[in-house]
């Protein structure tokens, strides 16, 4: 579970990289090591050969000429002095020379090679060093010695790198494994439980999550969470509202619509009256109550999520739109906008001939609510057309177009009015009834001339 979390993986990776760099670093140390060992048995060795040319007849005991070649380390010691070569000091080699190695002018590479190549051989051979006497003394020191010491010699240092390498990884892990756990893992848990605190309770502006990482992508991560818990918040308690606010008017509906059909039925005895006013007001009325009625008991059904399909039924266009315009008409009075209807031909179609009217008359309402608010003469128009797959209704209207707020809302419940104190459920109803058509409704056209609905259906394929 250790090596799961984002600490544990953070300290295994650095321990493998750390001591991956010192297996980086560790073939040149050793490399430089034996050069080092190398030269210092050269360096040796020329100051055993000044004793025997400081020595009368440049000749030594054999005590002090084996004693001489303890101290530097070697089995013989030969010095070039100006074009002759001689072998100073000397001593039995039990083997012949097997491998001669120059230390002047060597690469790198080839002096990585030699290394490896001792380490790898386990013999112990002996071999020849050459190199560039201290001081100019000479052209060139020679030096054989066994190569076992040497072998040794480069093991033991580089155990001592390998537990160098392995005591600095764990100290760097260590201080590493503390520094993740201050700056990424202690603040990142910290996000985690808030966002817990937070699903635990959604409505608490208490737990939204207030950015304070110093790391600059872990803040800027706490402020992204900040302003989606913010929205989030705020979209739940408006749904709260709109779930509270449904629940009312379902309430509402149900008493409305006792009353309105007890004003039905008195209505209906209306149309028995001989006055001829009252014969020619008492259909439209009687027709205005039925489609409340109808409304409060679409409003009980949505309350419950049982919307009722469109019952699809064939009826002409033109009497349909002539009764939407009569119906905004009269509530027009004696303000100065007209609102008027055209169909091309006589077209008849299929749809729910109740849910087109609301749907006609939702538009043709907010226009000329729009409109009457305003001093100049309005103007709306609605417009019926078909073509061979679909049925076509355009409302249009000069006002003054819709508002940003309401364009970027248009179809959303109670944020995209477009007037100032509009609930926008107009044109949120109107789409949903659309889109129970299977058509479309669309804003074509908005602007200081004017703005422009179109509603498609869409024509049923032949049988």
């Amino acid at each position: 579970m250790f090596l799961k979390s984002l600490s544990g993986r953070f300290l295994l990776l650095t321990i493998i990289f750390v001591m991956l760099a010192e297996v980086l670093i560790f073939v040149p140390s050793v490399s430089r090591f034996r050069v080092d060992y190398l030269q210092t048995r050269l360096d040796r060795s020329q100051i055993a050969s000044l004793a025997l040319l400081a020595s009368p007849n440049d000749m030594v005991t054999t005590e002090l000429e084996a004693e001489l070649l303890r101290n530097a380390g070697v089995l013989n010691v030969a010095l070039q002095r100006d074009s002759v070569r001689e072998l100073m000091l000397s001593s039995p080699l039990k083997a012949p020379i097997e491998q001669t190695y120059d230390l002047r002018n060597a690469t790198a590479w080839e002096l990585i090679h030699d290394a490896i190549e001792v380490l790898w051989n386990n013999d112990d051979r002996v071999i020849r060093v050459r190199g560039e006497p201290v001081n100019e003394a000479g052209h060139l020191i020679e030096v054989a010695l066994y190569e076992r010491p040497l072998r040794d010699a480069m093991i033991d240092y580089g155990v001592n790198i390998f537990n160098l390498s392995l005591f600095i990884s764990i100290v760097t892990s260590a201080l590493l494994f503390v520094a993740v756990q201050c700056f990424l893992v202690l603040p990142i848990s910290r996000v985690v439980r808030q966002i817990h605190e937070f699903e635990a309770a959604p409505d608490d502006a208490r737990k939204i999550i207030q950015p304070q990482a110093g790391v600059t992508e872990l803040y800027e991560a706490e402020t992204a969470i900040h302003s989606m818990q913010t929205q989030l918040s705020q979209s739940l308690k408006q749904k709260g509202r709109l779930a509270d606010l449904g629940s009312a008017v379902s309430k509402i509906s149900h008493d409305l619509r006792n009353i309105l059909t007890t004003t039905q039925l008195l209505a209906d005895r209306m149309e028995m009256s001989d006055d001829p006013a009252v014969k020619k007001t008492a259909p439209k009325l009687i027709t205005s109550l039925s489609r409340a009625v109808n409304l409060c008991e679409s409003t009980l059904r949505f309350g419950k999520a049982e919307e009722t399909a469109p019952n699809l039924t064939k009826f002409a266009m033109r009497p349909l739109l002539a009764e939407v315009v009569d119906s905004e008409c009269l509530a027009v009075g004696e303000t100065s906008v007209s609102i008027s209807s055209t169909v091309d031909g006589s077209i008849s179609m299929r749809a729910d001939r109740e849910q087109l009217f609301r749907i006609v008359s939702n538009i043709v309402r907010n226009a000329r609510q729009v409109l009457s608010s305003r001093k100049q003469q309005g103007e709306i128009l609605v417009a019926g057309s078909e073509t061979p797959d679909s049925w076509i209704i355009k409302i249009s209207d000069n006002g003054p177009g819709l508002p940003k707020k309401a364009l970027d809302n248009l179809f959303t419940p109670f944020e995209g009015g477009a007037r100032q104190g509009g609930s926008g459920l107009g044109l949120a109803i109107s789409a949903e009834l659309v889109k129970g058509h299977g058509g479309t409704i669309e804003l074509s056209a908005t602007g200081p001339e004017g703005s422009t609905f179109l509603i498609t259906l869409p024509k049923e394929p032949e049988k």
